[in-house]
């Protein structure tokens, strides 16, 4: 069972196997129909492919940032179109170092499916090898998910005084409030401290190993048990790059507050602070 991330050759190890589903998430946050264009020109063999807009994020029930979550009952319905069910082990893949997979990966575990990997380096490292690829639209037969929301996992904004420590996920320019090119308010909630996703990747776009994120992790929590934990980033979504390799690294995962930094702005009266802290 895969429950953190897997590398390529084990993924076409088990690419024909009963009770795997892989699934294509790659997405352009500046071109929405970008993600599965590029699905249908060509894709991992066998994939199936679900759109962060519109599969991995749904209208504002718990949250109002600008990708909530989707009711439990739309992840139910998504992953057995899919073709999930309980003994199925899923591999979440893109071409953006893990950070939209992360979504659907976190998403499983959030309904009690652990069975869920991220495949280390995505398509890039996939088809540099020539590894299986088709073209077109695929489907899977639909299967039976029955999941429920694992709420430990999660944090509303009316939950964040629970937590010890905020990790802002977002790169530090967009943390110290340098620029916003996206929200409507440059800057952090106050007492956040700053973890770019893409620190968890190396040079190649591969995670880092789990002793070295167990050290770098361990290091920035200093006394703080990561289980106390919330990460944010802008909309929920790269923030659970950050909680994947939390759990690589042998770690307790926190929890995501999945309104992030576009649910916290909206209201002028809540605090912001800008410049590292």
């Amino acid at each position: 069972m895969f429950e953190t991330i897997i590398d390529r050759d084990r993924l076409k190890e088990h690419l024909y196997a009963a009770r795997w589903v892989v699934v294509d998430c790659r997405f352009d946050l500046t071109n929405e129909l970008a993600g599965r264009v590029a699905y249908r020109g060509s894709h991992i063999w066998g994939a199936v492919y679900a759109d962060l807009e519109h599969d991995l994020s749904g209208p504002p029930l718990m949250d109002h940032g600008r990708h909530p979550l989707p009711s439990p009952q739309a992840l139910e319905t998504l992953f057995g179109r899919l073709g999930i069910e309980d003994s199925t082990q899923v591999v979440a893949y893109d071409d953006a170092g893990g950070s939209i997979a992360a979504r659907l990966w976190w998403l499983l575990r959030y309904m009690g499916h652990d069975k869920v990997a991220v495949l280390d380096g995505g398509w890039q490292q996939w088809i540099a090898l020539d590894f299986p690829v088709t073209a077109g639209e695929q489907s899977n037969t639909a299967a039976g998910f029955h999941g429920a929301p694992q709420r430990h996992l999660l944090h509303t904004i009316d939950e964040l005084a629970g937590a010890s420590l905020l990790l802002d996920s977002r790169d530090p320019a967009r943390y110290r409030g340098d620029h916003e090119p996206i929200d409507r308010v440059a800057g952090h909630i106050p007492g956040a401290i700053n973890r770019w996703w893409k620190d968890n990747l190396d040079a190649e776009g591969l995670f880092l190993s789990a002793d070295e994120l167990h050290l770098q992790f361990t290091t920035l929590f200093k006394e703080t048990p990561p289980r106390r934990v919330s990460v944010y980033c802008g909309s929920g979504v790269t923030a659970c790059h950050n909680l994947l390799a939390i759990k690589h690294a042998g770690l307790e995962m926190g929890r995501l507050y999945a309104g992030s930094w576009s649910e916290w702005c909206l209201d002028p009266s809540r605090p912001v602070a800008r410049h590292s802290e």
